[in-house]
């Protein structure tokens, strides 16, 4: 049995194949297109004609896309949406979306707070106002496809989210879309309302992509395969899943290279750095799975607070343009000959002189026609290669948390651009497959849960609490899809909060375990 996993990136859209031993048994590298799908068919179809193996025995088929990211910064395929807050008359003062541009905010068909909601301690703020809650869903009725629902607090007590949502699917239908806070986001409730909304303007465009790729599959002779999605958290999740999270498919990318770094390196914690053709990511590894940010993360300039990669990334890639200006410096990006590099470039006989250029006239590389940029005086590239290594040994010095040398991994298909000695680092390693990493990444990533909340010590022990949470983790973990005796406990935190009565932490722990 074989496992497919398909990772689209701005430039290429990458394809491997792996047996059920998690060797590599084919990647390829396929142009991405415009709509998608024919850069991913493309490149299913050149995977499997390079595996050689029977499409009936593949089991298990995962993609990594970036449509959810697309569609909000191109302000594309959104569904005009409903958003009830709960948290009146605490929360007035700061109206829904009040500093969204008016071109996404413009998915909102109507927007009502009222009364209810809890304290940080699990107290009730004020009654639940269901009359008024039922007249809005009445008001909005055939004009909406989907709901977002936040309460203050509901991260603690999530009881007045859930009957609102009962209660929009009593006037809606039971098909309605209802996205509610305390399942999306983290503590704060502007945040993680934000994460709300575009969670639930992204329903129609979760719901083309899932049953299009599973479609498309089907049409390639892929039929015995479940497939999932890729999360931002470097594991997996169910079609069903996607449908009703589709923003948690945001920024998986970076995390599929970081999953697929640490499975071709054998290491658990080092910097990841996945050089594309435009950008170049960086993010860390630790025990295994990818660094989580802990700040606020706008998205097509929207702060939200839901759970989010810690990755840096800066306008460095393979295609990076490279320029000479008159006094002799030289500058390399941000702008990018793109997924033109195989006609624009140097070394494929193009006339646009690239980081990839530098790289093959220092002899780092070896691609295309390397007597093409023979005329690249040696100066030139030396200080072009200088710029390209401060700008990289910058982005490491920011992503570190001492100063302590650490491993770096090189993946992505123009990683052959950097250089292997870089200040700060321990050990420089650019593995075997490494151009096809967040595909790789992709295809062996596990399924997990996660379960946060904020406890009184003094009211339940430490100990319990912990137990407590560990052991909903794991449900969690399993309710996603993954094997019981595989799920193990990842990453906890226990934070004191000082600005709480009492002995209150926020306590967050993140299980992970196998598919089934």
């Amino acid at each position: 049995m074989y496992k497919l996993g398909i990772d689209v990136g701005g430039t290429n859209t990458d394809a491997v194949l792996i047996d059920e031993d998690l060797n590599v048994v084919a990647a390829v590298k396929n142009p991405t297109s415009d709509d998608i799908y024919t850069g991913i068919m493309g490149a299913v179809d050149a995977v499997l004609a390079d595996g050689g193996v029977d499409r009936a025995q593949i089991a298990q088929a995962m993609l990594g896309t970036t449509q959810c990211t697309n569609a909000i910064v191109e302000r594309k395929g959104l569904a005009p949406i409903a958003i009830l807050r709960i948290g009146a008359p605490a929360t007035v003062g700061i109206p829904p979306m009040v500093d969204w541009a008016d071109d996404i905010a413009a998915v909102c068909v109507d927007a009502l707070v009222i009364e209810g909601g809890f304290e940080y301690d699990g107290k009730r703020l004020a009654e639940f106002d269901e009359a008024a809650c039922r007249a809005f869903f009445e008001g909005v009725k055939s004009r909406v496809e989907a709901v977002a629902v936040s309460s203050v607090f509901s991260t603690v007590r999530n009881d007045d989210e859930l009957r609102a949502a009962t209660i929009a699917r009593e006037v809606l239908g039971e098909d309605v879309h209802v996205s509610i806070s305390s399942e999306i986001g983290s503590m704060g409730l502007i945040e993680r309302e934000n994460a709300t909304i575009l969670n639930a303007a992204l329903y129609d465009v979760a719901r083309k992509f899932t049953e299009g790729f599973a479609a498309s599959l089907a049409d390639k002779g892929v039929t015995n395969a479940e497939v999932y999605l890729s999360q931002n958290d470097g594991t997996l999740m169910t079609m069903e899943h996607a449908r009703r999270y589709p923003i948690l498919t945001i920024a998986c990318g970076p995390t599929n290279s970081i999953r697929g770094a640490s499975y071709l390196s054998r290491r658990d914690d080092a910097i990841v750095i996945d050089v594309g053709g435009t950008t170049t990511d960086l993010g860390v590894l630790s025990h295994g799975f990818p660094r989580e940010s802990g700040v606020a993360v706008t998205i097509g300039g929207v702060r939200t607070n839901f759970r989010m990669p810690d990755v840096v990334s800066i306008g460095l890639g393979g295609g990076s343009i490279v320029r000479v200006a008159d006094d002799g410096s030289v500058t390399v990006g941000p702008d990018s000959v793109g997924y033109a590099i195989t006609e624009r470039a140097l070394v494929f006989g193009g006339d646009t002189m690239t980081a990839t250029d530098i790289a093959v006239r220092l002899g780092m590389a070896s691609v295309g026609d390397a007597s093409l940029v023979a005329d690249i005086p040696q100066d030139v590239a030396e200080r072009a290669m200088a710029v390209i290594r401060a700008m990289v040994e910058g982005a490491i010095d920011v992503m570190k948390v001492s100063s302590d040398p650490i491993d770096v991994v090189l993946v992505g298909g123009g990683a052959i651009v950097l250089p292997h000695e870089l200040a700060g680092t321990a050990e420089v390693d650019a593995p075997e497959h490494a151009g096809c990493a967040n595909a790789i990444g992709s295809a062996i990533s596990k399924v997990s849960g996660v379960y946060e909340a904020l406890v009184d010590y003094d009211v339940t022990p430490r100990d319990e609490a912990l137990a407590a949470a560990r052991a909903a983790a794991v449900e969690a973990a399993v309710e996603a899809g993954a094997v019981r005796d595989t799920v193990e406990i990842i990453d906890a935190e226990d934070v004191p909060l000082a600005y709480y009565p009492g002995h209150t932490n926020r306590v967050k722990v993140k299980a992970a375990g196998d598919l089934a």
